[in-house]
């Protein structure tokens, strides 16, 4: 049977609509569906889910790659650049039964509710069943997927990060656990004391809003186009370049928290809003690697929003929205205590040095589940065994333990080394800007526009289109180089902490 263009389109189309559709669901149960009301989201999630996987897995899709595979000359110029991707895609979702498929969505639907529950109650055996349910059911997929990977969690890794392997990240975090630990025992030796009491003045959720909605749309997030609402577990939604939401939680006594979030997720919410439109109607096949992706987000957290340049000019802003409850701090007791490093329990409250620390934990543990069998009765305990080892913290409770993060029960395996790596690609990426534009200057000015250009150019365009290694080359010219990030860490804490850099 012919086929043209137009029929691959149109069914990439309807996947792209169902995607949207379920991620409105996602957004939703996250931030205002009724607790009780679990149960029926589940079946509508799993609806949608076997929906999505009919469309991108029906004979005429299958049909359609075969008959293109040997016709590329057919195809528009978009048309050759998405169909390696589609035929990834079928690929992956063609393996797999369609029913485990469904059940596995429809479970995964039900660990959300279940682990919010065992986070108010405190207990870990509440969401246990549930997560072992979702292990259980990547474990039967892997061998599907699997070609050439070594390992079974190298199957997850490549899912996130296209060629990521355990072998390749091993190395990486090595040498990062040598670089934090040497860096921190050098802050060890300093006397500088940080005050940081004043961070934990009352300032409303109102003030704290005002400030770091100002503060995003002036780094380019446009809130036509956006909105923040509260959660429990910050997250970036995007149903499409127009409509790309954010979260966050708020704490009265803790505004160094949304505000960082915000601008964490903003950094996400910029990406999506500003990938080339002529992606619009593809984007199921295109998603976007969570490497670039989160270098995105903390790009603005951390290569912006931890740097002196920027809060020089940015502090007297955030001393007028929050009505005086900071002027009697100066610039230089503030910045230090924004940037005191300090180990800490919670992951999304981590300090940019010890934060990758938080990433090799997850990272090991579930190495542990996919490679050696962990039992999953025994996360909490290595979990514990792992913050003792790396940060010097007793867990005390499920809550500031095992249950903090949402990634499991939303079936993300594979996807916490992407946090660190996306820190690595965001400081090679402002190293390279910082060779074509004076931070500083466009800081004082206060017009970043600059900042957003080259993202835009460089990095959001393309969206899903282009694998992470080829974007960062690209924009670089080199290949991903962990001593940009360690360089900046150290410039800025030595600094600080007043230690020097030898």
């Amino acid at each position: 049977m012919k086929y043209k263009e137009q029929d691959l389109l149109d069914s990439l189309k309807e996947e792209t609509i169902l995607e949207q559709l379920s991620a409105l669901s996602g957004w939703d149960a996250l931030t205002g569906m009724p607790q009780d009301s679990g149960h029926f989201r589940s079946e509508v999630d799993a609806y949608l889910a076997e929906k999505q996987f009919l469309v991108a897995t029906q004979t005429k899709r299958r049909d359609m790659l075969a008959y293109f595979d040997d016709r590329l000359n057919e195809l528009s110029d978009l048309g050759r650049e998405i169909f390696p991707k589609v035929k990834k895609a079928y690929e992956r979702f063609a393996v797999l039964p369609q029913k485990d498929y469904v059940d596995f969505n429809k479970t995964m639907s039900l660990a959300q509710n279940y682990w919010a529950q065992a986070r108010q109650e405190n207990q870990y055996a509440i969401f246990e069943p549930y997560l072992k349910q979702l292990i259980q059911y990547e474990k039967q997929f892997i061998p599907l997927w699997q070609k050439d990977e070594k390992t079974p969690y190298d199957v997850l890794l490549n899912q996130y990060e296209p060629g990521l392997t355990v072998e390749k990240l091993d190395q990486v975090f090595d040498t990062l656990k040598k670089g934090i630990m040497t860096l921190r025992k050098k802050i060890m030796t300093s006397d500088v004391e940080i005050d940081v009491s004043f961070l934990q003045r009352h300032i409303t959720k109102k003030d704290q809003k005002q400030y770091a909605l100002n503060a995003v749309q002036r780094l380019g997030y446009n809130l036509d186009k956006g909105r923040l609402d509260d959660t429990i577990h910050p997250f970036m939604e995007a149903l499409n370049r127009d409509d790309a939401r954010i979260t966050t939680r708020w704490a009265e006594n803790q505004a160094q928290m949304a505000i960082l979030g915000i601008f964490h997720e903003a950094g996400h919410g910029l990406f999506e809003q500003n990938v080339n439109s002529k992606y619009d109607w593809v984007r199921a096949v295109l998603p976007i690697s969570m490497s670039i992706h989160e270098s995105q987000s903390l790009f603005n957290e951390v290569m912006i929003g931890r740097t002196r340049a920027f809060w020089r000019i940015e502090y007297p802003k955030i001393q007028k929205d929050f009505h005086g409850i900071w002027d009697d701090i100066t610039f230089d007791q503030f910045y230090a205590a924004w940037m005191k490093t300090e180990a800490t329990l919670i992951r999304t409250e981590a300090d940019p040095l010890t934060y990758p620390l938080h990433i090799i934990i997850r990272y090991e543990i579930e190495k542990a589940i996919f490679n050696d069998h962990l039992d999953v009765k025994k996360i909490p305990e290595l979990w514990r065994e792992k913050y003792q080892e790396y940060l010097g913290l007793e867990v005390p409770d499920d809550l500031t333990g095992v249950l903090q993060d949402i990634h499991w029960a939303g079936g993300s395996f594979g996807y916490f080394p992407s946090y660190a790596l996306g820190h690595l690609y965001a400081a090679q990426f402002y190293h390279a800007m910082s060779q074509q534009m004076d931070f500083q200057a466009i800081f004082e000015s206060g017009d970043y526009e600059p900042i957003f250009s080259w993202r835009a150019q460089h990095i959001w365009q393309f969206g899903g289109a282009k694998d992470p290694a080829d974007i960062l080359k690209e924009a670089t010219g080199e290949q991903l180089n962990p001593q940009y990030w360690l360089d900046f860490m150290n410039k800025i804490y030595t600094d600080i902490y007043q230690i020097g850099d030898n």
